[in-house]
Parts: C-alpha cells; sequence; structure tokens
C-alpha cells in the first residue's frame, strides 16, 4: 500500500470530490461519521467528552463529531479556535450547523483570551485542532493548549494526526508542543511519521479509517513509499517442484561467530535452514565445531584455524552468502570481509560486525560491489554513515541515499523495518512486534534472507519475503509465549507456520 504525503492526501480528496463526485461538506460528513462510529465503539455515552476544534478542515471534523456524539446522547463541550477570524468553507459550515442544531451541552468560540475547562480522568478530550496538512511548529496559545492538554489526566483522542505532529518530517518540531494521544483515528492511510519510532508517543494506538477515497486516484498517484503485505508475499512465494532435490533447491554459505559468539552462527544456520535451502555450510572458527554440529546438525561446516575469521574462502559454488553475525571485530576479520566481498559474484547480506568493520573503516564502504544487502540497525546505520542521526525521518533520509548512491539494498531495522531500494523508493514491513527486541533475532534475519536469496528469490523479494516472514513469525512466537519471555530461538521455531500461512 502507497503510503501519501499530506499534500498528495489533499489532492486525493479534492479528486474524490470532483470524480465521486460528492460535495467536500458531505466527503467531511462521510469521515465524520466514520470517526463518530470509533469513538462510540469504544467510550460509554456516560463519557464526558471536551471537543477541541481548530479554524480548518481538521476542526470542521471535530465540529461534526461533536453534534454526531450530542445526536447520540454524549454530553459534549464543544471549543471552537477562531482567532483570526478565517475558518475553512466546510468548518464554518460546520460550527453553523452545530449552532442552529443546538445538541451540544456547550459550544464557546475562542477569539482571544481562553480559559481552558478543567480535565480530570473521567473526561475524553477529542482533538481537532490541526490535521496533517500542518508544516511548521505549534507556538504561542496553540502550543500552551497543547501542554495543558498533555498535563492532564483527560483520555486523548486525536482526529486523523495529534494537533502538533506534521505527517512526514518531524526532526525539528518542538516536542512539547505536540498532543499525545491515547487514540489516534486516521483518516485512510497511515501518514509517514506513523512509522517512526520517535514519533510512537504520540500516536497511542492507530485506527485507520476508511473513508472511500478514490482507489483510482490511489493508483495512479506515485509515492517513494510503501508497505508490504501478504497479498505481495502470496503473490511472490516461489513453488517447491515435486522432483527437487537438495542441490536445486540453492546452496548458501553463512560466515559467522568468533569465540566465545557461537549462538549467532547457531542461530543464523537454524533460520536459514528454516527458510527452505538446500545445502548450507557454515564457515565458523574452530572453536565453535562442537557446539555447531550439535546444534546444527544439517549444515556442513568449514572450519577456520584462527578463534575468529581470519580468511576469506572461494565463494564459487555458493548461491548467496551472509557474512556477520557474532564475527567479531578483528582488524584480521575486516581484511578477510573485504577480500570475501572482491571475490564474491553471488548475492550478499552483511550483518552485525560486518557492517560494524565497514563502519570502522571509513572508505571501505564507497568501495562495495553493487547490489550488496546491508542489514543495520539504528545505530549501525550511523556508524556506517558516519554521522550522528537526531530523528528516524533523519535517518531514513540517510538510508535511502546510502542505498541510492552504493546501488544497495538497506534494510533498517525496527519495528517498522523499511528496505531502502536502489532506486530510491522505500518500502515498511507490517509484521512483528517489541517482543522481537531480544538478542539474535537480528541473526534471525540474515539467515532467512540467505537462505531466500539462495533459494532464487531476487534481491529486493528476498528483502521483503525475509523481512515480512521474520515479523510474521515474531508475531506467532508472541502469541504462543508472550512478549517478554521471546528468545531468538522462537522466533526460528515459529518459522515454518509463517511460511505456512503465504502458501
Amino acid at each position: 500500500m502507497k503510503i501519501l504525503t499530506g499534500a498528495q492526501i489533499r489532492e486525493l480528496d479534492q479528486y474524490t470530490i470532483d470524480h465521486e463526485p460528492i460535495a467536500s461538506i458531505d466527503l467531511m460528513e462521510r469521515a465524520s461519521r466514520a470517526i463518530t462510529q470509533a469513538i462510540t465503539t469504544r467510550f460509554e455515552s456516560t463519557t464526558p467528552i471536551v471537543v477541541f476544534a481548530g479554524p480548518g478542515n481538521n476542526g470542521g471534523d471535530a465540529l461534526a463529531v461533536s453534534r454526531m456524539l450530542s445526536e447520540k446522547g454524549y454530553i459534549v463541550d464543544a471549543y471552537l479556535f477562531n482567532i483570526h477570524g478565517t475558518l475553512s468553507d466546510n468548518c464554518e459550515k460546520n460550527r453553523d450547523r452545530l449552532k442552529s442544531e443546538g445538541l451540544v451541552h456547550s459550544y464557546t468560540e475562542i477569539t482571544s483570551n481562553f480559559d481552558p475547562p478543567k480535565l480530570t480522568q473521567q473526561t475524553l478530550v477529542i482533538d481537532g485542532l490541526f490535521g496533517s496538512g500542518l508544516n511548521k511548529p505549534l507556538t504561542g496559545g496553540f502550543a500552551s493548549l497543547v501542554k495543558y492538554i498533555n498535563q492532564s489526566t483527560a483520555r486523548v483522542v486525536s482526529i486523523d494526526m495529534p494537533s502538533g505532529l506534521m505527517a512526514e518530517d518531524n526532526s525539528a518540531n518542538n516536542s512539547a508542543a505536540i498532543i499525545r494521544a491515547d487514540l489516534t483515528l486516521t483518516l485512510q492511510f497511515k501518514k509517514l511519521s506513523m512509522y517512526y519510532a520517535d514519533c510512537q508517543q504520540y500516536l497511542g494506538k492507530v485506527q485507520v479509517l476508511d473513508i472511500r477515497l478514490s482507489k483510482e486516484y490511489v493508483k495512479s498517484i506515485p509515492s517513494p513509499f510503501s508497505t508490504v503485505d501478504a497479498e505481495y508475499i502470496r503473490k511472490n512465494m516461489l513453488t517447491r517442484d515435486d522432483f527437487a532435490h537438495k542441490g536445486t533447491m540453492g546452496n548458501a554459505l553463512l560466515i559467522a561467530g568468533t569465540e566465545g559468539m557461537a549462538g549467532a552462527a547457531v542461530l543464523a544456520s537454524k533460520a536459514c535452514l528454516r527458510s527452505g535451502v538446500g545445502k548450507l555450510t557454515a564457515l565458523t572458527p574452530r572453536c565453535n565445531t562442537t557446539v555447531m554440529q550439535i546444534s546444527v546438525p544439517e549444515a556442513v561446516l568449514a572450519i577456520d584455524q584462527e578463534n575468529y575469521y581470519s580468511e576469506a574462502v572461494a565463494a564459487d559454488e555458493f548461491d548467496a552468502v551472509g557474512i556477520g553475525p557474532g564475527l567479531g571485530k578483528q582488524e584480521g576479520s575486516a581484511l578477510a570481509l573485504m577480500s570475501q566481498l572482491q571475490q564474491t559474484q553471488c548475492p550478499v547480506v552483511l550483518d552485525a560486525d560486518a557492517l560494524n568493520m565497514l563502519g570502522s573503516h571509513g572508505t571501505w564502504i564507497s568501495q562495495l560491489p553493487d547490489n550488496m544487502i546491508l542489514t543495520p540497525h539504528p545505530r549501525e546505520l550511523d556508524r556506517l554513515a558516519s554521522t550522528t542521526c537526531h530523528s528516524d525521518s533523519e535517518r531514513l533520509a540517510v538510508a535511502r541515499d546510502m542505498a541510492e548512491s552504493l546501488r544497495a539494498y538497506i534494510v533498517l531495522k525496527g519495528h517498522y523495518t523499511a528496505l531502502c531500494l536502489p532506486d530510491g523508493n522505500v518500502v515498511f514491513n507490517t509484521t512483528g512486534n517489541s517482543g522481537m527486541a531480544t538478542a539474535g533475532s537480528g541473526d534471525v534475519l540474515t539467515g532467512i534472507i540467505t537462505g531466500l536469496l539462495a533459494r532464487g528469490y531476487s534481491r529486493k523479494n528476498a528483502c521483503l519475503t525475509g523481512i515480512y516472514l521474520h515479523g510474521l513469525a515474531g508475531d506467532i512466537a508472541a502469541a504462543r509465549v508472550g512478549k517478554e519471555c521471546m528468545m531468538a530461538s522462537d522466533i526460528i521455531a515459529a518459522l515454518p507456520e509463517a511460511f505456512k500461512a503465504m502458501y
């Protein structure tokens, strides 16, 4: 599914109005009914409601919701902020209708000073001050109102976006002037900033409300941002021929583990084998031999004579190579890594210590061959880019630029893992949960992607299928053992069920 900018969503609104066709006030009414339904589903009619409406269309939604809730027997106190004496056309129409019908408990229009109402733990605040069109931080009275709401014990439902939060880039925003909602009822699509970890503190739970905007226009409008879903994964899953044998199902090499880090090699190897690869060779130091042969008897071992990865190996017979889990950061390993990359022709996944070694040798990253797959977490990306990113939007921009300049596939790991493609497009994953924030989870992902590459998936589809199934297995594991108790091995144990769900 595409992720549209705030400007594109306004274009989509207008296209729907022009081509459905539907009057803009009726489209607002449709959206407001969906918002009202979501609120009445969650909150009893005895809940006291305070609505704060801004002067634009977000405020128009809020006033229409005030009217609809009042019709259903809710006690609503509505406040419209008309400081500059200018309301959007639909906001003005909804104000006039609200006043003429006289159903709300109270209506106050603020044109100058404002004495805020008391907000208690029982109060539900409906935030309709500003929506996805905001393009600068809130200041003055609106910033003060946001702080007042946030300091209260009231529950907060935001319409479309928490007021003060911008739809795309919040790197220069004022965090103290952004509503901290308990629930965000966003219209038609999640906005880009909703996929950033540092914006989650403002969103609470997010529910997307379908207000039937034009699907035809969505198909035609370009966007570099999208999400991957089960339909895409199912459509691109490779099938296993009835006459397949291990020689036709892919041959993978994993270079992983150092002294004391055999577990990373075990996890990556098990995940690789669970991903359908026909054969796996694991290159690991001699000190890990016993652990590996007991834990992963299906893998062929290639033994490094040192207690760390010290020498590149011939990779001509392999269909994919994964390098990095538990590899350590010995200088000899760094030299072996670059030698390995220069002589390896098949697809390569770089993770963990492989990325850290690149990051500690500043110019090496520019020497990477095209079409590498890199799977950094945020701090690893910062080290690779030799920078310190101060927001997730800034970090994603760095990852996009890196993917384009290196002609690489950057898998930026997080709750919404983002695949940055060489052509500048970004695809967010939609599976996974916080229980996966556990040691070894990234090693499992490396194993999965390496196995899929060896099976014959393209780099793009190996990454997308890998992150989706990794997250789905995490969701299955969380249902089994709970998020608090999850270990990386639980994700591997759930992989068969995740794969079966996609066939």
